[in-house]
């Protein structure tokens, strides 16, 4: 049968993989399964039969879906393959031509849950009641782990979205925060921070109303219309803005490729940075300060959108080392922690197996406090590290800094009055 919408993966960027296998040791789930067809290059075989008129059946989906997404084969394709665009058209081809209840129920969460403010505050608040009454442990075995790894949520900062908050001093350009769908519900604390360090770095900080989800879920799981939807929403919400600043990996990941997701993406697209990338250039340049060594000991966690796609590998290091910590190193390759958006949920045998994997290194480096710069990823240790019974506190290295710059725990940052 072959294609039949207009996201299929494109034919020359199917043609460009040279079948050189140099993916081959950086793939995640080859390194666990050693199939090929674990593998990106044996799943973009699978891709190009389907263009010539193989059909998309449920062993086709089965192998797109046991890809975590995570890019990690395109940092050392020679031929440059976009294997994340081939593999979201792949998905796409997936959701339109095997409908189904499960897919329906993904399609709803990622492509309108997500972008209902309403919806994702009752989410919140039932999550929040589970907390409190440490329902969690009855929770089904797939959602389980989610719940462990949550955040505590009673008494979190309330939403950061219509705010603006002026630079502290003379203001030299204006940005314009992506508030998301789960970062502003779950990770407050986080905005928080980004909004204290960009305004003490000279810009007027605004979070406009009309913005929704970034659309990076919809888009992995092969909800197409969705995300560019979405990216329309926010195109038009944010445009004007000197920079547009995401603090999730995944989100300012998808968000530098809009150009693909909205026909008037582009110019966006060229103005997003990740809060590290934005903030460590403000200490680069002077704008924030460098504190003495504390003599504490912080280990570095990659997410795959921030190390793989954005190649974002120095500006987390060079911030805790700023805020004067010992930045630790667990994982040189930056093998990914299993997280991947929904992938948890769909795939929890490989996701825990490189959840597992990730806890272990934690724990063999001996760090009190682990950072990670992505919502997914500090969810996935944190419940891996419970479940080890290891006490490590997970933060955003933007928490960790603004904590030492301020002498208050970032955690507590509700009691920190944002202007």
């Amino acid at each position: 049968m072959g294609w039949v919408t207009g996201h299929a993966p494109h034919p020359d960027h199917l043609a460009s993989c040279i079948q050189c296998g140099l993916c081959l040791p950086s793939c995640p789930t080859f390194r666990l399964t050693g199939l090929e067809t674990a593998s990106p290059r044996g799943r973009l075989t699978a891709m190009s039969a389907a263009e010539a008129g193989y059909p998309v059946d449920e062993r086709f989906a089965e192998i797109m879906g046991s890809c975590l997404q995570c890019r990690a084969c395109e940092v050392v394709c020679p031929a440059f393959v976009p294997f994340g665009k081939s593999m979201e058209g792949a998905r796409a081809e997936i959701a339109a031509q095997l409908p189904g209840t499960g897919r329906r129920l993904r399609k709803w969460v990622t492509g309108h849950l997500l972008r209902s403010r309403r919806t994702l505050r009752l989410v919140t608040a039932l999550a929040s009641a589970a907390q409190s009454f440490r329902l969690e442990v009855l929770a089904p075995r797939k959602i389980k782990g989610a719940l462990i790894g949550l955040r505590r949520l009673s008494g979190r900062p309330r939403s950061v979205l219509g705010a603006t908050h002026p630079a502290r001093g003379e203001a030299r350009q204006v940005a314009a925060l992506l508030a998301g769908c789960v970062m502003d519900q779950w990770f407050g604390d986080v905005h928080l921070a980004t909004i204290e360090l960009l305004t003490r770095a000279g810009c007027d900080v605004v979070v406009p109303p009309a913005q929704t989800c970034c659309g990076a879920l919809a888009a992995h799981d092969g909800w197409a219309d969705e995300a560019r939807d979405m990216a329309a929403a926010n195109v038009a919400a944010l445009d004007g803005a000197d920079l547009v600043v995401a603090n999730a990996a995944g989100c300012s990941a998808h968000m530098k490729e809009y150009g693909h997701w909205s026909e008037n993406g582009a110019d966006l697209a060229a103005k997003v940075v990740d809060a590290t990338e934005a903030v460590a250039a403000a200490i680069d340049d002077g704008r924030l300060p460098r504190l003495e060594r504390n003599g504490r000991r912080v280990a570095v966690q990659d997410p795959c959108h921030l190390r793989h796609v954005q190649r974002i590998i120095d500006q987390p290091r060079e911030i805790l080392a700023a805020a004067g910590f010992d930045v630790v190193e667990i994982d040189p390759a930056g093998q990914c922690c299993g997280a991947a958006g929904l992938y948890s949920l769909l795939e929890p045998e490989m996701s825990g197996r490189l959840g597992r994997a990730k806890a272990e290194q934690i724990r063999a480096a001996e760090a009190a406090v682990v950072s990670s710069a992505n919502p997914g990823c500090e969810i996935q240790l944190r419940a891996h590290l419970a479940s080890l019974g290891v006490p490590v506190r997970i933060a955003h290295p933007l928490e960790l800094y603004w904590e030492m710059l301020t002498g208050q725990p970032a955690d507590n940052g509700r009691k920190h009055a944002v202007r």
